[in-house]
């Protein structure tokens, strides 16, 4: 103790005029220590992020939008929600930032600079749907562990970059390739560098799709850093893990990749039915692949009230994973009677399509406007929670809104 540096009375003088206050014992800081209250963790300077969004957690960060903020066709960068597993790393040096192709199954281990990603593949432009296999966790009972999200954990942005398919192709798939699986320059939580906070991938059909990138731009402009600049993957339609932000490594597998949160219970559900709360064995879960159908209601909010023999405007998004959304409805009588929504098609493959319609309400009193999408396979949301799962992911059911009529 007493070979500590100890903060001078000009600067702690100085740092309480800042605060507003005297500091009580802060002749006890040691020299170059900040002060929480000096400390800025607010995620809405540091993210661009719109002042409605909502935190969930900051170790690691994750946010997620309201409806209403997810109204824009193109999900503007403000608005998309973060769902992070590390901590997001510092000192980024794009000049020297490199991806190493390697595993059981490529030919040859290869590495690309940043800039030679850009020149010797083609660039491709595509609307893509992202959504975390948690959204909606919130509503699981028994509740589930992790992220309490609730229905804004989704987005579909305009993505810019190579496809994974080239890129592999260059480096050399060899025939037995089962799966990739993505590395990244995130820190684990622990701060030790040897463990990856997050290492997913997806089988070969997945990662050979067209519009499977490595991206380097998001709604025209670089990645933000908290959406994984200066390089990542974006596989629209599947969990958002698979597409790994802060891109450095992908290895070819042999196998299914057994890397960090693609084994036990990390976005698995039960292959078949399970009673709530009930314990299933690792050996009887699947990993999550294509995301089920869904949509949301983005206009109006949730509470509006309108005049009698007035219609009511209402709009949204609706998304079905690998597949289209075929038809869209909506309910203002808890379900008993369903009508069609208009339904856009999709720009390209995996981007959110969008629906509209003119709601009338038979009187005045209390409604809720429901929202039903069914997909190119003929099937359509639950209206209440789908099956439980221990994990609490895949909860498609119906989204509502409250609307009076006065």
């Amino acid at each position: 103790m007493n070979r500590r540096k100890f903060i001078s009375k000009t600067a702690l003088s100085s740092i309480a005029a800042v605060i507003g206050i005297d500091i009580v014992f802060g002749n006890n800081m040691i020299e170059g220590y900040q002060p929480l209250a000096l400390q800025d963790p607010n995620p809405f300077k540091m993210f661009g992020l719109d002042n409605e969004m909502v935190v969930l957690n900051d170790k690691p960060w994750n946010i997620e939008a309201k409806a209403h903020l997810l109204d824009d066709k193109i999900t503007p960068n403000k608005s998309m929600f973060i769902r992070n597993n590390g901590l997001i790393p510092k000192n980024i040096d794009v000049k020297k930032w490199t991806l190493t192709i390697d595993g059981e199954s490529v030919k040859e281990t290869k590495v690309y600079t940043l800039e030679e990603l850009k020149s010797k593949f083609k660039h491709y432009t595509y609307q893509l749907t992202l959504e975390c296999g948690g959204n909606g966790r919130s509503e699981f009972n028994p509740p589930a562990k992790g992220n309490q999200w609730t229905i804004g954990a989704v987005g579909c942005a305009l993505w810019t970059g190579v496809r994974l398919r080239d890129v592999l192709e260059d480096a050399g798939i060899k025939s037995n390739a089962v799966y990739t699986g993505y590395h990244s320059a995130d820190l684990h939580l622990s701060r030790n560098p040897d463990k990856e906070p997050i290492s997913r991938g997806a089988p070969m059909k997945k990662s050979l799709e067209d519009e499977t990138l490595i991206a380097f731009q998001m709604n025209g402009k670089d990645i933000p850093l908290a959406h994984g600049y200066p390089l990542r993957m974006v596989a629209g339609g599947w969990p958002a893990s698979v597409s790994g932000k802060w891109l450095e490594r992908i290895s070819i597998r042999n196998k299914v990749h057994d890397g960090t949160k693609m084994k036990g219970t990390a976005y698995r559900v039960p292959k078949h039915p399970v009673a709530p709360g009930e314990k299933v064995k690792h050996e009887d879960m699947g990993i999550i692949e294509s995301m089920p159908v869904k949509s949301l209601i983005t206009y109006p909010k949730t509470g509006a009230t309108i005049k009698e023999g007035k219609k009511l405007s209402i709009r949204g998004h609706a998304w079905a994973g690998d597949l289209e959304v075929a038809k869209m409805e909506y309910s203002i009588d808890f379900g008993s009677t369903w009508k069609t929504c208009a339904l856009t098609k999709p720009v390209n493959r995996l981007a959110w399509q969008h629906f509209s319609a003119e709601v009338s309400f038979p009187k005045t009193g209390y409604y809720e406007v429901w929202a039903r999408a069914t997909d190119t396979n003929g099937k359509a949301q639950p209206m209440l929670l789908p099956g439980w799962n221990p994990k609490g992911y895949l909860n498609n059911a119906c989204h509502r809104i409250a609307i009076k009529v006065k």
